[in-house]
């Protein structure tokens, strides 16, 4: 993984194929579910930024990362405890289909909240 990519394009033409397909997938999950997302790179992996970060993803040598913050993360707690993981992170193994039904709940949960966080920061 090159932490100087500027974009995601440049970030996933780094991987092997198979990768990309999973990494692409992943993307259009993301963008599906919450369109008003931009993109950027932020700490060297895809980020969508909705009112602030809104996820992160990346690629690893045997899985794909997600990173959807802890309160994420908790929601989804019981869906997510076939997987390895941490506290605001989720790894989904390559040699495996992507849970992208998962994906897609999780990024719009996570937008409600940076909307409606927002929205109340804006009513103060």
């Amino acid at each position: 993984m090159n932490s100087s990519v500027s974009d995601i394009d440049a970030y996933i033409a780094e991987f092997p194929l198979e990768t990309q397909r999973l990494l692409q997938a992943m993307r259009e999950t993301i963008q599906a579910a919450a369109p008003a997302a931009t993109e950027k790179i932020s700490y060297g992996m895809p980020t969508f930024y909705l009112k602030g970060n809104l996820v992160h993803f990346a690629a690893f040598k045997n899985h794909i990362g997600f990173y959807s913050t802890p309160s994420g993360h908790s929601e989804f707690e019981q869906e997510l405890s076939r997987y390895k993981g941490g506290k605001g992170s989720v790894q989904f193994p390559l040699n495996e289909p992507l849970p992208l039904d998962l994906v897609r709940r999780m990024v719009e949960f996570r937008a409600n909240q940076n909307l409606e966080r927002a929205r109340a920061k804006g009513k103060k």
